[in-house]
């Protein structure tokens, strides 16, 4: 598939391995993953725009990913946004939701085929 017709996933994640392994993980399923190792970065890369779904960690240095929600919501950001993080107090799932999140998935809990299948399902949500 060109990629041109490949839809861009911005991965915020600050664990390098977490990261990567999802980026090869999303790419081999015929995405254009990229990743942001912060929450600063990855609003700077949603400024830039084009981004069909953000998988979001929310224990993340300079900006976590509560900030990055908030900092959309003020944007008017629609970007689908699905949680990937280790939190899995149901406090912190709701707030997530609440501040928009279509999905949320517990990372130590969930393997990465299963995240794809998220992503595949955020996704046909969001046409």
């Amino acid at each position: 598939m060109p990629d041109s017709v490949r839809q861009k996933i911005l991965i915020a994640e600050d664990e390098k391995p977490m990261a990567r392994a999802l980026q090869l993980k999303l790419n081999g399923s015929g995405f254009d993953a990229q990743v942001a190792n912060d929450g600063e970065e990855a609003l700077a890369a949603l400024q830039q725009g084009g981004y069909a779904l953000l998988l979001l960690d929310l224990m993340m240095p300079k900006v976590d990913g509560f900030a990055v929600l908030e900092g959309m919501k003020q944007r008017g950001d629609t970007t689908p946004v699905i949680v990937s993080t280790n939190l899995s107090q149901e406090q912190d799932i709701q707030k997530a939701k609440e501040m928009g999140a279509r999905d949320y998935f517990v990372k130590s809990d969930t393997p990465l085929n299963a995240v794809i299948d998220h992503v595949k399902q955020t996704l046909a949500q969001s046409q």
